[in-house]
Formats: structure tokens, sequence, C-alpha cells
């Protein structure tokens, strides 16, 4: 009773996050189609979970243009809001009143992990500003180090609930809403290694 009680709890805190845009200041103008069909062109042609890039990044069209490192960097501040939403949440789910203490264990590593992934995306965008001139490549091999880095904390706390012992609602909750940072943070390296690629193949 215990853990289902838990389970609902955090199911309830975490869906508030994926029920409001990301952004909810985005500009109003209406972004052309070309600008559109370059959002999605890139997401489909580039992306392991070409609906959720495109879904997540065509609101920001009118900004991202046609511009590859716009379109990288808007990606990883994508993600890196709701990985620092989950992070806030997951925070806040670790101090409910009677957690079992597997699930309190996994859930603290989790808070970890996922508070390691919002450092290492911040270091990641940090980086991204100064990629340009002659140490282009090694500025976008740091990028890409950070932002592989911040999905490896996403799978480890992933897998920090597939021990058998954890509540099963709890491990449901927790899975979804983290593979979707995961899949986030994943479209956003799909699309700095694209923008990395065509600057280096230039002449």
């Amino acid at each position: 009773m215990e853990s289902s009680f838990v389970g609902l709890a955090l199911a309830a805190i975490l869906v508030i996050q994926f029920s409001t845009p990301v952004n909810s200041s985005c500009s109003a103008t209406r972004p052309s189609p070309r600008n559109i069909r370059y959002i999605k062109t890139s997401c489909y042609d580039t992306t392991l979970y070409p609906k959720l890039c495109y879904h997540t990044l065509a609101i920001y069209a009118s900004t991202i243009k046609t511009n590859p490192k716009l379109l990288a960097n808007t990606a990883l501040h994508v993600s890196l809001k709701s990985t620092n939403s989950t992070s806030r949440l997951m925070k806040r789910a670790s101090k409910t009143p009677g957690l079992d203490p597997r699930v309190l264990a996994a859930m603290l590593d989790c808070v970890e992990e996922v508070g390691d992934a919002v450092y290492e995306l911040q270091r990641s965008i940090e980086e991204m500003d100064h990629a340009g001139g002659s140490n282009f490549s090694m500025v976008m091999n740091d990028v890409e180090t950070w932002v592989s880095a911040s999905l490896t904390d996403d799978d480890t706390c992933l897998d920090g609930f597939a021990e058998g012992a954890v509540n099963k609602k709890v491990k449901t909750t927790v899975k979804r809403h983290l593979g979707r940072i995961a899949r986030l943070t994943s479209n956003a390296l799909a699309l700095v290694n694209r923008y990395a690629s065509s600057k280096a193949n230039l002449p």
C-alpha cells in the first residue's frame, strides 16, 4: 500500500512537467514553411526519435531558421530545461515520507545522476558559444563529450530502477519520464554531431 501511494504521488508530481509547453514565451511570429521543412528534415534524417525532435523544436522555427548551430543549440536548451525540471521533481519525490529504503536509495542515486546531467548540459551549451574559428573541432569535441556524459547519466539512473526489488509502479513512472529526457538528449547529441560534421567538412 505504501509503495503504491509513493508511485501515485510520483506520477502526479512528474506529469505536471510534461503537461506544459517547454517555453511558454515563444515568439508568435509564424515561421516560414522553409524553416519548418528544415527542422523536420533535420530531425527525420538525423535523430533516433524524429517525432519527439520535431514536436519539441518546431515551435522555435522562427528563431532557428535554417541554421544548424541554432538547431543544435536549441535542442540542447530543450533537453536542459526538461532535465532540470526532472531533477527538481526527483528531489521533491525523494523526500516523500515513508519511502521503502530500496526505493529511496534508487531515487537518491537518480537525483545525483540527473543533477550531473544538468551540469553537463550546461557545460555543453557554454562550450557551444565558443564554437568557431580555428578551435572549432576541439570545442565541438568537448560539446559532444559533455552531452554524451549527460546521456550516460540518464541511462545510469534508469538502470537503478531496473532492479526487481523496486516497486513496479514507481519503476514505471520513473522510467517513463527519465526515458523522455534521455531521448531528448539523444536527439540533441545527434544534432550536435550533425553540426560538427557539417562544419568540419567545409574547405
